[in-house]
């Protein structure tokens, strides 16, 4: 069809040239170009969509991001392919990201450091805002704070008291540097006014090894990884770290209302895309997130990483980043946390 349109064109070229003027024949010669530049162009997606992902394959996030990659390219009707790229707490799949075409088929699935790593870092590859086009939330974490059995505290209070009487004494376990462990202990740490100790560890199931053998006083840790523990009474969960309580252990207060109101350290996944992808394509990845956290299957699945699905608008996540930023230097700047 394109090549008949194309000889068809030329035929019509040759007769306006001799027909008209230069300036006629030009215009009549446009007419019929644009409409042919329209034929020949595909709504989006009509090609694979690849997904960066910030972290290794196996993880939470990497569960959030295939689940995303499912139901998305469902909706779609296009493959969108996760791509894991872990390292440097995220920098290194945030530049991937920033640096890629802006045409709506690279997106970057990411987490609560993106919005962290500014105030880690004196220089970075790209800047966490102005860089990207945020697309929405997809999921909230909330953390749990555990403590060893050995320990004398029996809530928040206690702990915080104990920590008190005995500064420098408490120590709590984290995994990487800015993830969720590392900004809760922190913020218990700059809120409460306490003198408690970091002692870093190679991942979740590390720092769970070390409080399960006394190494450590008490870690944040993700409910799923925490809860097999909790009920089979091996460690004391105090307290949710998050806004509200988990479905899960709805007796357990929130480090909130358990005694430091303002308390919430929730992480979160989001999607963001390429700075200047347009905007219709934005909204379409939009659509799809307001109907994935709306799927049962979806739900459960995520449910099952101690996680709740949830969206918004672009507009909103964009305000939710930027007050993530604010809100993680400040913790930053108090607790020395910087990398560089």
């Amino acid at each position: 069809m394109k090549h008949h349109a194309a000889a068809s064109l030329i035929t019509v070229g040759k007769r306006a040239l001799m027909h008209f003027s230069p300036a006629k024949a030009l215009i009549a010669i446009l007419l019929l170009v644009f409409p042919l530049l329209g034929w020949s162009q595909s709504p989006y997606p009509n090609k694979p969509i690849r997904l960066i992902v910030i972290s290794a394959p196996g993880g939470t996030t990497d569960i959030i991001a295939r689940t995303f990659s499912q139901y998305a390219g469902e909706g779609l009707q296009q493959q969108i392919v996760p791509d894991n790229r872990p390292g440097a707490g995220g920098l290194i799949a945030g530049e991937l990201t920033a640096t890629a075409p802006a045409d709506g088929y690279t997106l970057l699935l990411t987490h609560t450091s993106h919005a962290v790593l500014p105030s880690l870092h004196e220089k970075m590859p790209y800047d966490p805002v102005a860089d990207f086009a945020p697309i929405g939330l997809i999921a909230l974490f909330p953390g749990v704070l555990i403590v060893n059995n050995a320990l004398a505290a029996k809530s928040v209070k206690e702990l915080i008291a104990l920590a008190k009487l005995h500064p420098g004494k408490i120590n709590f376990a984290t995994g990487t540097t800015g993830a969720t462990a590392h900004l809760s202990g922190q913020s218990l740490k700059k809120m409460a006014n306490i003198d408690i100790v970091q002692i870093p560890y190679k991942g979740t199931a590390a720092a769970l090894t070390a409080l399960l053998s006394g190494e450590v006083q008490f870690t944040f840790a993700s409910l799923p990884a925490a809860l097999p523990y909790i009920n089979s009474g091996r460690v004391r969960a105090l307290a949710m770290g998050s806004a509200k309580r988990a479905a899960a252990l709805p007796d357990l207060p929130t480090v909130a209302e358990a005694g430091l109101p303002g308390f919430d350290v929730s992480a979160w996944n989001g999607i963001l895309a390429p700075k200047g992808t347009p905007r219709a394509i934005i909204l379409k990845i939009n659509q799809q997130l307001q109907r994935i956290v709306q799927i049962p299957a979806a739900k459960e699945r995520a449910a099952g990483q101690g996680a709740e699905l949830f969206t918004d608008t672009p507009e909103a996540f964009t305000a939710h980043i930027r007050s993530q930023i604010v809100k993680w230097s400040k913790v930053v700047k108090a607790s020395d946390m910087r990398i560089d």
